[in-house]
Order: structure tokens, then sequence, then C-alpha cells
């Protein structure tokens, strides 16, 4: 029997009982669909986790006071920590027993400009943080999950882009001018419809007179704050009204070139420990974190991508049993063949295609069904398709018909004729 023959004689064996080969076929669509969908939700998840830290800055990396004295060293990856994100995670080094820390200041920053002892930095961005200040425009009022006094060089070292108005200049934050630049969440509560630009907001008593209005950032939903609810003034003002002066929440440090983080985080641990004379702060480096990250969120998809390939294991069984089934079945219909000079070749040919045909169209709808579920948003987070789990997929959907349809196929081509003659 030539190919053609075999194959219109395993398509006629499918199509004789069609509710059996559709749920068989079914098993393998859901095994498929799952592998694509799972690791194209690990995928899109790892990009949104990687997007916020992105939007955090670039190059960039935060100095915070240690909260364990002496020690607090310099850590190579932490989420968060800049910005007023937190801080936590990480590796830190003892170097001493526990003493009081001191706390950062505004000349610590100035220290680390220094061309001399920091060739590495472009700038220190002083931060005090005055969080969830409750504000109010006429009679509109908003918390501000995040209110930042800083300088000028803050908004490039944390990616802040303005969508309109203007930032606040190096003469205000001299002169603790009281202007900000809102984020859009605070634009949309606090102003609503009204254009903000110029108009005064009260924030505990002080009035700050709205200059600008920042691009959209994104929410995170991996644990980071509305990074849009924020609001940013001159440290100075800040302080002046919001905090007391003295020592700073966090000093933002750009390098002048991605490629010279690493440099730059050894040139700020230096000069901070001659100025403090002891390593009481920590150092986050946000390339660091997001290397860690993407390392971690890969071992996620590889995980998920598993625990879908349970179900097409599970189809595959499914395959084999409905083979088995399709075998005793048609034990007399093998006789028979075999009586009038089938050779073996044809009848295993024949069940292995069978096999092989529920298994490549259960692939090709899994992998239809996996694309379109991928342009849904799952529990938040919108997947990203992975090209390799849609040919891996269909490539071991075509192999299960191939492994789980041989054992079948070999008990079929291995009937004695007379036996099967036999069988009632």
């Amino acid at each position: 029997m030539n190919p053609f023959e075999i194959l219109r004689f395993a398509l006629r064996g499918l199509s004789a009982n069609k509710l059996r080969s559709g749920l068989t076929t079914l098993g393998i669509l859901i095994g498929v669909g799952a592998v694509i969908l799972l690791v194209a939700v690990g995928n899109g998840s790892s990009r949104q986790i990687q997007d916020s830290i992105a939007r955090l800055g670039a190059g960039a990396l935060t100095v915070s006071t240690s909260t364990t004295g002496q020690g607090g060293g310099a850590r190579q990856a932490g989420p968060g920590g800049f910005g007023g994100f937190g801080a936590a995670g990480g590796q830190q080094t003892n170097t001493g027993p526990r003493t009081q820390a001191k706390k950062l200041t505004v000349e610590d920053a100035k220290a680390l400009v220094d061309p001399v002892n920091a060739p590495s930095v472009e700038s220190a961005s002083p931060v005090v943080n005055a969080s969830a200040q409750t504000t109010t425009y006429l009679t509109s009022s908003h918390s501000i999950g995040q209110f930042v006094g800083s300088d000028t060089a803050y908004f490039k070292a944390n990616n802040k882009k303005l969508q309109r108005g203007s930032l606040f200049t190096a003469e205000q934050v001299a002169s603790g001018a009281k202007v900000a630049v809102i984020g859009q969440t605070v634009a949309e509560e606090l102003f609503g419809r009204v254009d903000p630009i110029g108009k005064k907001m009260n924030v505990n008593g002080a009035f700050f007179t709205v200059s600008g209005v920042l691009a959209e950032s994104g929410s995170s939903s991996s644990g980071f704050q509305d990074a849009d609810d924020t609001a940013i003034a001159p440290y100075t003002a800040v302080q002046g009204t919001l905090t007391s002066y003295g020592a700073l929440s966090q000093i933002v440090v750009q390098a002048r070139t991605p490629g010279a983080v690493d440099a730059a985080q050894a040139e700020v641990t230096t000069v901070l420990n001659q100025r403090h004379g002891t390593t009481d702060f920590q150092v986050f480096n946000q390339a660091s974190l997001q290397s860690a990250v993407a390392e971690s969120s890969q071992t996620f998809t590889v995980l998920l991508g598993a625990v879908a390939a349970i179900s097409l294991l599970v189809g595959g069984i499914g395959v084999t049993n409905i083979m088995l089934v399709t075998v005793t079945e048609r034990t007399r219909e093998i006789g028979i063949r075999k009586a009038i000079g089938a050779p073996r070749g044809a009848i295993l040919g024949q069940f292995i295609a069978e096999a092989t045909i529920l298994s490549l169209i259960g692939g090709i709808l899994g992998v239809a069904a996996g694309v379109i579920g991928s342009g849904f948003e799952i529990v938040g987070v919108r997947p990203v398709i992975a090209p390799w789990s849609i040919g891996l997929a269909l490539g071991v959907s075509v192999a299960i018909g191939l492994f789980f349809g041989s054992y079948p196929a070999n008990r079929a081509a291995s009937l004695r004729p007379i036996e099967a003659l036999r069988h009632e």
C-alpha cells in the first residue's frame, strides 16, 4: 500500500467515531494551548516587571542611610529604594561593630559631584520624601502618594518626562520657590478637567504652584506604588514647609553612561566612607536589580511551561488509551486485512497515522487557542508570546502522536490473522 492509501484508511478509521476522535483531539488542544499561554503570561510578567524597574531610571544609583548602623554596605540589587519606593533585599557587608548611622546631607550630595574623586558621576540629587500629603484645590482633595523634594537633575535620573508646562529651575531650587511638577494621577484626581498649570494647590497649609505635568509612567502591578501619583518640588521648599531641614531621605546618583554604573557605585562608596568615617549607608544598583529580576523571571517562565507540559503528557496518555480501544474494536477488521495480504507495515502505518493526525489537529487548534488567548489581559498581565513556544508545542504534539501511538500500532500489527478472525 502506498502512503496515500494508508492515509485514506486512517482518515476513514477516525471518521468512524467522530466523538471519540474529537475528545482525544481536545486533550492535545488543551495541552498545547496551555503551554503557549502560560509561557506568554510568564514573558509578559517578566517584561512588565523590567519595564517598571526601567522607569525608575537607567544608569542610576540610590544612596540611603543604613538601618543597621555601621556596615550598611553597598547592595548590588534591591527592589525599589529610589524615588521613594522603599528599600529591601540585596546583600550587605558588615565591616565592624554597630554605631549610630550618620544622616545623609545636601553636602554629601554635592561632594559626590566631584570630577576628581567621582569622575563617573554625572549628577547627585538630594531627595526629601514627604509621603501621603493631603492636598486640596478648591473643593477637591487628594492624598498624594509621594511628595518628593529634589533638584533639577532628579527628573533625568528618574526618567521623568514632561508632558506640558515646565520643570522648575536651579534658581527656584536655590530660592526655595514653592512650585511643583505633578504626575498624571494627581492632575486627574485633584484638578479633573481643569488645566493645572499655574494653579495653586494647598499641601498641608502650604501653597505650591503647579508649573508642569509629567508624562504618564504607568502603574506597576509588581509591588511598586503608582508612579504617577507623585508631585516633585524643590527640596529647599519641601524642607521649609513639609519636613525639617537637615537629613535627606536619599541621594539619587546618575552615572555618566550606563556602562559606568559600577564605577560610579565604587566612587560613591569611597567618597561617603571618607566623609562619614564608616559605611553607614546603602547603595542600590538598579542595573543589577534588573539583571536579577530577568534571571528569576526566566526561571518562573520555565516553571509555568513545565506545569503546562503536564497537560500535554496527559493528552498523550489519552491518545494511547483511545488507540488501544480502537485496536480492540477493530480486531476482526485487522485480521481480515492481514488474511487477504495486507503487510505489517500497512497496519502499523495506519494506526500511527491515526494517532499522529489526532495530535497534529489538536496541536494546530491548540496553537490557535493559545495565540487568541494571549490577546487578552490575564490577572493584570498582558501576555507576550514567545515564538519558540509555538514551534516547541506543535512539535511536541506531533511527537506525542508518534510516541504514544506506536504501542497500539505495534499491537495491531502483531496480531495473528487466525486469532484476529476468531475475535468476537
